[in-house]
């Protein structure tokens, strides 16, 4: 299987059932049990920076724009 088109690759893959698995056997995203790629902001689907006290789930940034809305003080 050698070709630059990876849309011609899939197809050839999804004919044959038995190289199709063994692709996707090796090939597929793995399931993740913890880290930062297991959560993601629920407004932005951002992985970094993010806030689950309280149950917020959100990044950094979403929480500074809707902080306000949400009930939290800013004290200087």
């Amino acid at each position: 299987m050698t070709t630059s088109d990876w849309k011609k690759a899939y197809s050839q893959l999804k004919a044959k059932k038995v190289k199709w698995n063994k692709y996707q056997k090796f090939n597929k995203p793995k399931e993740r049990s913890c880290g930062t790629a297991l959560r993601h902001c629920r407004r932005c689907n951002r992985n970094g920076g993010h806030i689950r006290k309280y149950g917020i789930g959100l990044c950094r940034q979403c929480f500074r724009e809707i902080a306000t809305q949400i009930g939290f003080k800013k004290y200087n």
